[in-house]
Order: C-alpha cells, then sequence, then structure tokens
C-alpha cells in the first residue's frame, strides 16, 4: 500500500509535465516511480528522473527537450495565469497544487539590482514533494520527554531529508497542543497553495509563506503568538538575529541547517556565531543507513 501512494505522488507530479514528457515519465518501471525524487528538464538534453543513485534519462533515444515544453510546463504549474504567480516566479520557483513545486532557470530581468522575471526558460526541476508521516513521531517523544520543547537544530547534508524531518515534526508537536508559526521562505514545507497547506503541518500551525525568514519571525510573534517557531534552512546573519529576538521573547525554536553534524557546524564561522548564541539547545544529526535514515540526538549546551 505504501508503495502505490509513492507511485500516485510520482504520477501527480508527472501530469504537471507537458504531454509528450508526461508519455515518457509513465514509462518508467514502478519501482523507479516509488524513489523518484525529481524531474530535470534542460533545453537541448533528454528529460530525466533523479533515482536515489543519481540521474538517469528516461529515455535517451527521444528527442530533447524543447524550449516551448519548459514554457508549457510553466502555464500548466500557474494554471496559464503566470501573472498570479509572479512573485515566485521572479525567485526562480512555483508552487503548485498537491504539494510539488518547480523551480525555473533562464534569463533574469533585472530592475534596481532585483530579479522581476525570468524569460527564455532554460531548465525546470520538478520536485516530487513526498510526506513521511510518522518518521518524527519516536523523535517528538524525546524532544517533549520533560513536556516541554527545548529549541532545536535539524542538521544533515544537502538532500539528507532535513525538510521531510522537520515538517513530520512539526506536524507532531503541532498535534501535541503546541502553537507553532512556521516562516515557510520557500514555500517547502507547508507547500501553501492559495492559502491551503498542501502537507500536513497539523491543526495548531500557523503558515507564513514566501516572506524572508528575517521578516516573517517578528511578524510572526506579533500576530499569532507562537510558543514555537520553525523555518527551514537558517543561511544568514539576518536569519540568526531574527530567531535570537524571538529566543528572548521567551520562543522556542525548530529550524534545519547544512551539515552533517555539530563539528562541521563549529567550524564554520557563521554557524559557529549561532552556537554562540546559545539560543539552540539540541541537535539532531540525520545519518542514511541501510534501513534508511536514523535521527541522532545531540545536546549543545
Amino acid at each position: 500500500m505504501m508503495q502505490q501512494d509513492e507511485i500516485a505522488r510520482y504520477r501527480q507530479a508527472a501530469a504537471f509535465l507537458p504531454v509528450r514528457l508526461r508519455r515518457l515519465a509513465e514509462m518508467l518501471p514502478e519501482a523507479d516511480q516509488a524513489v523518484a525524487e525529481e524531474f530535470r528538464l534542460r533545453t537541448g538534453r533528454p528529460i530525466t528522473v533523479l533515482l536515489p543513485g543519481g540521474e538517469t534519462c528516461l529515455w535517451q533515444s527521444e528527442p530533447a527537450v524543447e524550449p516551448e515544453e519548459l514554457e508549457t510546463l510553466c502555464d500548466l504549474g500557474t494554471e496559464f495565469s503566470r501573472y498570479a504567480a509572479a512573485e515566485t516566479l521572479r525567485e526562480g520557483f512555483l508552487p503548485v497544487k498537491g504539494g510539488f513545486r518547480i523551480g525555473f532557470c533562464g534569463s533574469a530581468v533585472m530592475k534596481g539590482g532585483v530579479c522581476t522575471n525570468l524569460t527564455d526558460l532554460s531548465s525546470a526541476d520538478l520536485r516530487i514533494a513526498r510526506e513521511k508521516r510518522g518518521i518524527a513521531v519516536d523523535l517528538a517523544e524525546r524532544l517533549l520527554s520533560k513536556g516541554e520543547f527545548d529549541s532545536t537544530l535539524l542538521l544533515s547534508p544537502p538532500g539528507g531529508g532535513k525538510t521531510t524531518l522537520l515538517r513530520d515534526l512539526i506536524r507532531c508537536v503541532s498535534q501535541k497542543g503546541f502553537r507553532v508559526g512556521l516562516a515557510d521562505e520557500r514555500g517547502e514545507v507547508a507547500v501553501c497553495y492559495r492559502g491551503k497547506p498542501q502537507m500536513d503541518v497539523g491543526p495548531c500551525t500557523d503558515v507564513l509563506d514566501g516572506c524572508p525568514k528575517a521578516v516573517a519571525i517578528p511578524m510572526l510573534l506579533r500576530t499569532m503568538n507562537p510558543q514555537i517557531v520553525a523555518a527551514d534552512e537558517i543561511t544568514a546573519e539576518e536569519d540568526i538575529r531574527a530567531m535570537t529576538m524571538a529566543a528572548g521573547c521567551g520562543v522556542k525554536l525548530l529550524a534545519t541547517i547544512h551539515a552533517a553534524n555539530v563539528a562541521e557546524l563549529r567550524k564554520k564561522p557563521l554557524y559557529a556565531q549561532l552556537l554562540e548564541t546559545k539560543v539552540f539547545n539540541r541537535a539532531v544529526c540525520i545519518r542514511r543507513t541501510d534501513a534508511g535514515r536514523a535521527y541522532g540526538l545531540e545536546e549543545l549546551q
């Protein structure tokens, strides 16, 4: 049953592809459909699918992706209303119905040092978002063992499953009754579509979508009275300042960072600075094992 659900998600994502490419995608063996992570479209090259072992051409003998097919993908993703999606398109991505996300490259139209549009699309990345409900249940019990939540970092290298774990952990603590304010800057956690989260982030979670974390966190504090503020991918000093301010207001924090472990975190100046603030008490290190992903909990204080 689980594999059939994963195959169904694959086919829902493939439905956003232009007809010719969709037919190629549907010819992939079901075992690969169940684990596929992304479709990659590059002008002048065959369409590929990202599997756990790397990118694979769907069918090498087929004609390469045409520029018009990238335009069609964008039209299908926006439901033929690019104007309505202009705010995210100028950032290079598009959240689409069902919890999927399309990233685009092309020629940037710049005004005043800011990208205002993308033209002449050259490549696209259609991510097959998959919910892994239940993966954070045991971890949530450990984090809430004293009845309270301590500020926690989720660590792994890129592609290690941080966002997926973050989403399910938010769902778990929200189901326990904690009010969570989610600063979903790139729309990858809740994946809101017309105001409705396409992913289950729990009944007590409020989502501020498409807003930079440094701006979103103070807004959530002012408007939603969260007990926990969650954010994906801390990458800048202004993110750290916003989180430090939130911690000073008595709010707990939950965030992800690209790092294999705490030792690597300490070697990076920006994150060493974050650790010096002592606003995070714990780190969860995500490791890939033969049996799947494992979550190691480490005290930071």
